[in-house]
């Protein structure tokens, strides 16, 4: 395998972010392999489903939500397909003289089994991306991939690789986290306007007892502190939860502005699925590693680092139940060098070890193993 690989990246959505996580560090990694003299292309269906809700539901803001990602990443060479009768020949075109094809989970089976029906007559090796809890939770729509013709796994976590190697019988998967793209998620000096920050979605009631007792219900008891939340798809019933307790909904924040979101910030919370702190505890999401690269203090609702990627209640704060979120985002709130000393350890740790660059290494690591 060549020095200099010729990475094709399929993914659900590059230009939008709009409830689609995957796009923060899916970014961040591919210009850093570019950075290092890799060619790369990324992949998206023309109209997919998160930049049609952009688009439909964001109307001005999609705008200036697309123009800000050509501008943070323009190195990025995004092409467009269609499942149509059209799709055999584009792939048979751009995978001509690749090395390695990433698949993401989140693109359709469809698309996916097509890809690998080409490894034959392409000759490129093929990885699965998974940064999802659905071998956890629905193994079923996971095994519509023809996983047996993958040549690894890259699992964002230590629990999924373990499901894959031993539920799936998948020979090589590695352990392979997010990570904070630092030429973006950097910390910024700005003018403190809100005390404490929560960005994340409603989570399709993954969360939505979590964010009763983690959120709203702290920010009730914390009347004069005001409360800033950002994210999409909340129920009605769920808006009007947050307006009860006195939280300014904000909706739907281009992540690219996020770092912004996080200097105005005196303190910001973290709120994870319940699938990652039972099954999957260990680990992080990406606002994890992306909120402690901005410098935020963050407080977080119960999850386990098994993995050790981090130092707990150094780097970030971890309470066990409500009360106590309550409590000690009172303590932090009144402790300003508190707050510092968590968001430089925070800080220092994502610098360390886990940016997108690190992880760019890793995964060249990995392609020169499977090219042996």
């Amino acid at each position: 395998m060549s020095e200099r690989l010729r990475f094709r990246f399929f993914a659900h959505s590059w230009v939008s972010d709009w409830n689609h996580g995957n796009a923060h560090f899916l970014r961040g990694l591919v210009r850093e392999l570019i950075r290092a003299g890799h060619e790369v292309r990324c992949y998206e269906e023309l109209g997919s489903w998160s930049l049609k809700n952009l688009v439909m539901t964001e109307k001005e803001m999609a705008i200036e939500s697309i123009d800000e990602f050509r501008r943070a990443y323009p190195e990025l060479d995004v092409r467009f397909y269609q499942r149509d009768g059209t799709l055999d020949e584009f792939l048979n075109e751009e995978l001509k003289g690749a090395d390695i094809v990433v698949l993401h989970e989140w693109n359709e089976p469809e698309l996916v089994n097509a890809v690998l029906a080409k490894k034959k007559t392409c000759g490129f090796r093929a990885l699965f991306h998974d940064t999802h809890h659905r071998a956890y939770t629905s193994a079923g729509e996971i095994l519509r991939f023809h996983l047996h013709l993958f040549d690894g796994v890259l699992a964002f976590g230590e629990a999924i690789r373990k499901i894959y190697s031993d539920g799936f019988g998948i020979t090589n998967v590695w352990t392979f986290h997010e990570a904070a793209d630092t030429t973006i998620f950097r910390k910024l000096q700005w003018a403190k306007t809100c005390d404490l920050l929560w960005i994340g979605n409603w989570g399709d009631e993954e969360r939505s007892q979590e964010l009763e007792e983690y959120l709203i219900r702290p920010a009730k008891e914390l009347r004069n502190r005001r409360v800033v939340v950002h994210g999409v798809r909340y129920p009605q019933q769920g808006l009007q939860k947050l307006k009860e307790a006195g939280i300014d909904f904000r909706g739907y924040l281009p992540n690219l502005s996020a770092p912004i979101a996080y200097a105005q910030a005196n303190l910001a919370i973290h709120v994870p699925r319940r699938q990652y702190t039972n099954g999957l505890s260990g680990i992080p999401t990406i606002r994890v590693f992306e909120a402690l690269a901005c410098g935020a203090p963050l407080v977080c609702a119960p999850w386990s680092d098994a993995e050790h990627l981090f130092r707990p209640n150094e780097d970030y704060v971890v309470v066990s139940n409500g009360d106590e979120m309550t409590s000690k985002v009172d303590e932090l709130l009144r402790d300003s060098k508190a707050r510092t000393q968590i968001a430089e350890n925070g800080l220092q740790t994502v610098r360390n070890g886990h940016t997108c660059r690190h992880r760019a290494l890793q995964l060249v690591d990995i392609c020169q193993e499977l090219g042996r």
